[in-house]
């Protein structure tokens, strides 16, 4: 065993950080055999050194001074979130040879590029499987496992907060409002709870894996999206009676000479394996030419799971620097570019309100057709009023079209005077 100590300085103490700090100290001895030398928790930079942490270490390792921690050490953890002053502490200590991991997936989807260049010029090492999906291995599976595989398409399941309200609107019957309450009270879901339900979370998580997948660079400014705050009960209970769940999905997917990336709620079939994942817990679904069908499932947040991805992480990082040799660059030799979301060929779930007349229906149907939209089912209940003011719901399913022709189509349709509303309109995935 090599004698001497990797250096560690951990930046960030908070429930995730704290984890990692116990698992340094704890299970030193048993880190140091895996990665052939012992293994030295330096310091833990913080705003606060008297806080109160999750998991209490000696009262010296905490400092203010993150610089000077970064300079004295060998490899930096990075959990402190944000994008400053995160990435100049992170190129501060890759510029500087130091390799680093990170959690910091809103950083990495938006400056990711040019953290890896850092990394390549000085032959570090930039590692970030706790970025996506928590404990579950998808990082590395992408950029290692099947890098020498053509990934055409990722669905995933990339936010536990959103999974959990909708698993239990699906579950129970709550309405939206009800179930981020109790998301809330359950630790799920923070008190403003807009970057998870409006769908930018699982942006940031959706652009870091399309670069990995498609071997090209991507930021969250090339993801569509959309949240779920508009998703009702209603929709909820349509979906069921069409044999659907209704999940926010994360799609990546190669689309003729570019990639679309995606954030939106999604109709997915019951018998699909994502439909099965419920509570706040996480699934990457992906489709490769040779490998086929794979899915990655576990939690998606939480202390001590995303702990072990970023130990996960290190060790590798550890090893290599034991052994001797540059860090794994990120391969972009793809070079595709973000396509828009007009060519998208999906199906979709619509929701309409309309007056319940004689040839409204006809209408309705006859306006899909001259848009190239084919209807395969169509249902329709009374909602209220009488024979002369009747008011009804039609929910249509259809056919595989254009983005852009459903636009259109719709744009049409809302513009009927017996058209009261466009209650929803939702894409079906995973056919």
């Amino acid at each position: 065993m090599n004698n001497q100590a990797i250096k560690v300085a951990l930046l960030g103490a908070g429930n995730v950080g704290s984890q990692v700090a116990r698992m340094l100290l704890q299970d030193a001895e048993t880190l140091a055999q895996r990665i052939g030398a012992p293994v030295e928790l330096i310091g833990i930079a913080v705003r606060d050194t008297s806080a109160k942490r999750h998991f209490e270490v000696d009262a010296s390792l905490y400092t203010t001074d993150a610089d000077a921690l970064i300079d004295a050490a060998d490899v930096v953890i990075e959990l402190t979130g944000g994008i400053e002053p995160a990435r100049t502490r992170i190129l501060r200590a890759l510029t500087g040879g130091k390799s680093v991991v990170s959690g910091n997936k809103a950083l990495l989807a938006k400056h990711g590029m040019e953290l890896q260049a850092a990394a390549k010029k000085t032959g570090a090492q930039l590692s970030y499987e706790a970025a996506v999906a928590g404990a579950i291995p998808i990082i590395r599976p992408l950029r290692d496992s099947l890098a020498g595989d053509n990934v055409t398409r990722v669905l995933g399941i990339m936010n536990g907060t959103t999974n959990y309200i909708l698993d239990q609107m699906d579950t129970t019957g709550a309405q939206f409002e009800d179930a981020l309450a109790e998301a809330q009270r359950l630790g799920y879901a923070e008190a403003d709870p807009t970057a998870d339900v409006e769908g930018h979370d699982a942006a940031s998580k959706a652009a870091i894996v399309a670069s990995l997948a498609f071997h090209s660079e991507f930021t969250i400014d090339d993801v569509h999206i959309e949240g779920i705050t508009s998703v009702t009960a209603d929709d909820v209970e349509a979906a069921v009676a069409d044999g659907f769940v209704i999940k926010l999905l994360a799609v990546c997917e190669r689309d003729g000479d570019g990639v679309n990336i995606r954030v939106n709620p999604t109709l997915v079939p019951r018998k699909h394996p994502l439909a099965s994942v419920h509570d706040a817990f996480n699934a990457v679904f992906v489709q490769a030419d040779n490998a086929g069908e794979l899915m990655f499932y576990g939690p998606g947040a939480g202390g001590a799971p995303t702990a072990s991805a970023v130990l996960g992480d290190f060790v590798s990082i550890a090893r290599r620097m034991v052994l001797g040799g540059p860090g794994i660059p990120e391969s972009s030799h793809a070079s595709l570019q973000a396509t828009a979301m007009k060519d998208v060929v999906s199906r979709y779930s619509v929701g309409l309100e309309v007056e319940d007349k004689i040839g409204v229906l006809a209408n309705i149907t006859r306006i899909f057709a001259e848009h190239s939209v084919s209807i395969q089912t169509i249902r329709q209940n009374h909602l209220s009023g009488d024979e002369e003011n009747s008011i009804s719901s039609i929910r249509i399913v259809t056919h595989r079209a254009t983005d852009a022709d459903l636009t259109k189509c719709m744009a049409v349709v809302d513009a009927l005077d017996t058209v009261r509303e466009i209650t929803s309109v939702i894409r079906v995935e995973g056919e």
